[in-house]
């Protein structure tokens, strides 16, 4: 039986454009670097193709590949 993670991961783009907390299986934050602005969405998702995305983050499918608490902090306090 798989196990389940343990919450938050994070995870990161590989050109470094979006970074990722994820919260839950349904829920994660993302910032999205345009330019030199740094932007914050959160998300609570229900349809396939969110929980695809999620699950692609989880199993680190390409373009995603892994992040830390520190790194997803400092870009968060670019975006404030």
């Amino acid at each position: 039986m798989a196990s389940t993670p343990s919450f938050p991961l994070y995870r990161k783009l590989s050109n470094e454009r979006s970074f990722y907390k994820i919260r839950s299986t349904r829920a994660f934050d993302e910032l999205h670097v345009i330019g030199s602005k740094v932007h914050l969405y959160s998300f609570e998702v229900s349809q396939f193709p969110d929980l695809l995305k999620i699950q692609e983050m989880l199993t680190l499918d390409e373009p995603y590949l892994l992040s830390d608490e520190r790194e997803f902090e400092a870009m968060l306090e670019k975006a404030r």
